[in-house]
Formats: structure tokens, sequence, C-alpha cells
């Protein structure tokens, strides 16, 4: 690797295109470096893993909302259009739309991969827009299923390399500003466009996708699973003008008037961007992790605690007995799920999904109570309602412990870490400590996953929402990837099974 220094300069310094951070990232996407053996197996497990998650959430509002936006967008002219999960293959979108459509569908549920370091981010993202754009373009531009996993592992690449660097949520900016130049290199890569073209997508679809962590604070809305989703869709656009010779803000990062300058760490920030040498494999989807469990994921390694706690201590699942629980961890997990946000929602038993799946004192309490975690059963507003839970819920509070801080932002992976310590006080006056690293699924953890269960998470979530026959039909196609040809991209789709959405109100917008 590489490290770039990244420094905000005037405009009177006229910095030539060579030495701007999009540059370099143009560089990296239009190397025509080989894919590792290694890569392109976890290119596969994570084009599973998305359309797992994907599957388990097609009758959930915002997908279905997503969905219906998409299939009102017929195919535009110059391409095939792209499928939609849930709907028919031969049911194709707009490209942009199709990408926007599934990437909510993969976001929705907050269980695909994850990458924590500066920043926060769910490189599986990248995969829904580049998919559909190997679907639309596919056949005119000759492209394989290689072309698609070196433009997936580019992605990857990008996205984790930013988000080793430079933090966004310092400075209340949402993370997807790391994903729309993450897709929009990546879609070179897949398109093998020239490095003068992924520059100018890179600066435009950064421009357009910078925007407020508001987000992910206080009632937490629907539009968290769009955020990403959106972000795929202006890489998508960006892409097309750029190919149309359109340019982009320039330069984007580093200019006076710029993202650095004025989004993040102010004129005299500096960054030291790490990114793969000319002819150096991508390997940055080696360095991510995917989730066991439908929730935020500084949350994985608590609910896999609290399971062992459960088993092991059974009288904690009674509130009567427990006096206080004191979560011990790091920064980011105390200010983002934890008591530290300062947010009384994630205390609010009739808040939304999307707030309680960013509490770690109420996912705590329910997988300590239940010695369990479900996608749907553990947010139904009945089991976050239940009294006992309640009281218990609001006996459990965080707190930053600088260790737990210091091992988060380890660029060691063998002690980088996403938990920490648990202090119970029952009210006999006993002790319970415990504490936990990272989350049992993760490479180092106590059963990190490998094909094997990212085929059950995916048969697990689509089972009575796709057909027996169109599970093993995807597996098979996914499973396949790197030797598709461009008239098969379509097999990498999901369709619901008979009479599934003709059980869901499709609401009606202005499309």
């Amino acid at each position: 690797m590489q490290l770039h220094p990244v420094t905000v300069h005037p405009s009177s310094d006229a910095l030539a295109r060579e030495d701007q951070l999009a540059w370099k990232i143009a560089s990296v996407a239009t190397d025509p470096v080989e894919v590792e053996d290694a890569v392109t197996d976890m290119v596969i497990n994570r084009v599973i893993d998305n359309a797992a998650v994907a599957a388990a959430s097609l009758t959930r509002d915002p997908v279905v909302a997503a969905r219906a936006q998409a299939l009102a967008h017929p195919v535009s002219r110059g391409g095939a259009g792209a499928t939609v999960f849930g709907a028919f293959p031969e049911a194709r979108a707009s490209v942009e739309w199709a990408a926007w459509a599934n990437g909510v569908a993969v976001r929705e549920l907050d269980f695909h991969d994850t990458f924590l370091a500066a920043e926060y981010s769910h490189p599986g993202d990248n995969i829904p827009a580049l998919i559909a754009v190997a679907q639309h373009a596919g056949q005119e531009r000759g492209l394989t299923g290689r072309d698609l996993v070196r433009g997936i592992a580019t992605g990857y690449e990008i996205q984790v390399d930013l988000v080793k660097a430079i933090s966004l949520h310092r400075h209340k900016i949402d993370h997807v500003a790391h994903l729309g130049p993450s897709a929009a290199a990546g879609i070179g890569t897949l398109l093998g466009l020239d490095t003068e073209t992924v520059f100018q997508a890179i600066g435009q679809a950064l421009h357009t996708t910078t925007a407020t962590r508001q987000s992910r604070k206080g009632e937490i809305s629907t539009w968290k699973a769009y955020a990403p989703a959106f972000a795929g869709k202006m890489a998508v656009e960006a892409v097309d003008r750029s190919m149309r010779g359109q340019t982009s803000p320039t330069p984007i990062y580093e200019g006076e008037d710029g993202v650095i300058a004025w989004l993040l760490d102010g004129p005299d920030a500096a960054y030291s961007v790490p990114l793969p040498a000319p002819g150096e494999a991508k390997r940055g989807i080696l360095d991510t992790y995917t989730k066991e469990h439908s929730a935020e994921y500084q949350a994985q390694a608590w609910i896999d605690l609290a399971r062992r706690l459960h088993a092991a201590h059974p009288e904690l699942a009674d509130a009567d007995r427990v006096q206080s629980v004191l979560i011990s961890t790091s920064h980011h997990t105390h200010v983002v799920i934890g008591s530290g946000a300062n947010d009384p929602q994630k205390y609010d038993p009739y808040a939304s999904r999307e707030t309680l799946d960013h509490s770690i004192p109420y996912i705590f309490t329910v997988a300590l109570q239940d010695g369990a975690w479900h996608h749907v059963d553990s947010y139904a507003p009945e089991r976050a309602a239940r009294p006992d839970t309640v009281a218990l819920w609001r006996r459990t509070t965080t707190e930053e412990d600088p260790e737990w801080t210091r091992r988060y932002h380890s660029l060691d992976p063998a002690e980088k870490a996403f938990g920490g310590r648990v202090t119970i006080t029952l009210t006999d006056g006993t002790r319970i400590v415990d504490e936990i690293a990272v989350a049992d699924a993760h490479p180092l953890g106590a059963r990190p996953f490998a094909r094997e269960q990212y085929v059950q998470k995916f048969r697990t979530l689509a089972d009575g929402v796709l057909e027996p026959g169109e599970i093993d039909r995807f597996l098979a196609a996914a499973e396949r990837l790197p030797e598709l040809s461009a008239g098969e991209f379509s097999a990498l789709t999901i369709t619901a099974r008979p009479g599934l959405l003709d059980s869901v109100v499709v609401p009606k917008g202005l499309f």
C-alpha cells in the first residue's frame, strides 16, 4: 500500500490532477491487476449475503416503496435495463432506479457487511449499483462475470481505504459520502473506463452524496435504508455524465471550497490515505466482516455476549434481580448506539425499529433476557414494550473505556475490537463481569463465517420468501459468478414466491 498525503490547496496552486485524491482513486480503479482467488471467493460470499438480507426485507415498507419507484421507470435506451429484487427478471427497470431499489432492499434490515475504522461503512452497499450496471450494459460491452468481480473488488477497496483514513461522522457527515466515490470507481473498473472518465465520475459522485448524519440521530427514520441506495444511484448517474464528457468540481477533496475545507477537518486538514500501489492486488474486502444478527455492527459482539451470559446465568433474565448493567466500551459505541448519544429515543419502547437497532441498551437487554436474537421478533412492538424489559433496559447504561477505544482504532487486526466489558450488579450485591472483543462471526471470533455460513444465512432468510427452487437457482448462479456471461447476469436477482408481493399494499406516489 502507498500512503497519499491529502491537504487543502487554494485555487492559485492549480493542483495538478495527478496530485489529487480523486485521480489517485481513479488510477487504482483503472489498474488492470488480477483479482486474487481469496478476494473472488469473498465477493461471491457478499453477493450471497446481500441477497439474503434483501430477501428478508421484500415486504417491508421502504423496500416496497423503492421497488414501486423503480418499476415505474422502464428500461432506458442504450442497454437492457436491470432486475429488481422480488420482481420477475423480465420486469426490468432503468439501471439507476434498479440500483436504488436493490440498494434499499439490501440496507433495510441493517444485516449485511461492515467495516469500521476512522469512519463507519457497509461496503456491500457497492454491490447493487455494480450488478445493475452489469445487467444493463453487459452484453453491449461484452462484459463477463470476471469483470463484475473486478468492479466489486475495486468498490470495496476504495471504500475501505477511505474509511481507514477520513472520518466523516466527526463532522456529522453521513458515511455514504465515501460510498459515492467507491461505487463510481467500481463501475469504472467494471466498464473498463479510462482514468480521466473515472476521475470525473468520482468527483461528481462525492459532490452529490455529502449529507448530514441527522438520518442516524434521535428518531431514526426509513431514510436510513435509502441513504446508501441514493449514493449508488448518484454514482450510476455520475458515470453516465462523465462518459458523455461532463466534468466535476475540481479538486473535489482538496479545493479551498471543497469537501475537506468546509465539511471535514478544515483548511488545515492533513490526511494520509492508503491505496494499492500500481500492480498491487485489491484486497480490501478481506478486511471487512458480515453480520450474524440484524442490528448495528457495534451491537454484534454484545448480542453474542448476552446470549452467553443468558446460558451461564439464567437469573439475569429476571429484571427484578438486576440492579444495574454497565457496558464499558469504545467511544464510538458509547456515543453512537449507547447512552452517550444522549438520545432519549434509545430508551423509548415505542421508538422505530431503525432507532432500536441503534440502541445497545435495548439490544443487550433483549438478548440477555431471550438468549437469542431475531431480525423480526426482537424488534416487535410487543417485545419492546414488555414491562420487565423496559425496566431492565432503563437500568442499562454505557460508558467509554479508553482501552476499548484504543483497540477500536488499532491498525493491528489481531487486537482491533468492537466489544467491551459488562458489569452486571444484582440486587443482592453480586457482581457478574464478562467481556468480549469481537463478534462470534468475525474472522477472529468464536465461529467465523465461511461459505457454509453465508449459504445458510441465505437459506434461512429466504425461507418462506422464495420458492425452494429459486433459492437453489440463485445460489448456483452466485457461486458461478466469475464464469457468468453477460447474458447470465440477470440470474443475480431473486424472485419472490407467488402471491407474496400481492399481499402488500403498494403506496401511490408521483410516478
